[in-house]
């Protein structure tokens, strides 16, 4: 198991504030996680007992409506972290955290989070800092849903995703989505996705090779997200 003070990934997030004591305090009480592709790291209405720091891997993050159908809301890859929100509203967790590919997380207990909280003020003010940009992130997500047209969704997510996982070898955004789950992250149909994808191609702004999206002229899809 990875000692808390030489793993990379601090540096990505709040722990990064954390002193040498407090970092040999997480390793010793920590418990190393392997959640498999397509597996729930946390579930929707559940109580939480931790935090969660995402070694590698990534996820997606989604709600479920009343008539089933989900919701993507947003994307974690490695140095995020999650259940930091529920820990300090005592809440279930408001989310579904599901793996996109084979994951490596570590769960870090509440009690060990709270103690630390009290005692590390800069390590108060990241975890506060997170969870205001996640607000920040949930009010424009609920602008866009209500304001754009879907294509211009399209083209903000599309941007948004090579943003937060970068690009391959192939200059693909590197992260491999089905039709449907972009479909559930812009709030269409899959047909809808499909077809509005094929016309970008047309259009030479992205290309689609195999599963993978290339985006082929940023400036061209900033515009359309834009609505230009």
């Amino acid at each position: 198991m990875s000692k808390c003070g030489q793993c990379i990934i601090k540096r990505f997030n709040a722990l990064k504030s954390l002193t040498h004591d407090e970092l040999e305090k997480f390793s010793d009480h920590k418990t190393s996680l392997f959640i498999k592709k397509g597996e729930n790291l946390m579930t929707e209405g559940n109580p939480i007992n931790g935090l969660y720091c995402i070694r590698d891997g990534k996820a997606k993050l989604t709600k479920l409506s009343t008539n089933g159908k989900e919701q993507i809301i947003k994307f974690v890859k490695g140095g995020d972290i999650l259940g930091q929100r529920s820990i300090l509203s005592d809440e279930p967790v408001g989310l579904n955290t599901t793996a996109l590919e084979d994951m490596h997380v570590c769960f870090i207990p509440k009690q060990d989070i709270l103690d630390t909280i009290k005692e590390n003020g800069q390590f108060s003010l990241n975890i506060m800092k997170v969870i205001s940009h996640q607000l920040n992130q949930a009010n424009t997500l609920i602008s866009q849903m209500a304001q754009k047209p879907v294509k211009e969704r399209l083209a903000e997510t599309l941007l948004n995703l090579e943003e937060i996982f970068g690009v391959d070898n192939e200059g693909c955004i590197d992260v491999v989505l089905t039709r449907e789950e972009i479909a559930n992250t812009i709030g269409t149909a899959t047909e809808s996705a499909i077809r509005l994808l094929s016309n970008l191609k047309k259009e030479d702004v992205i290309d689609l090779i195999n599963k993978k999206i290339k985006i082929t002229d940023k400036n061209a899809l900033k515009n359309m997200s834009d609505g230009y």
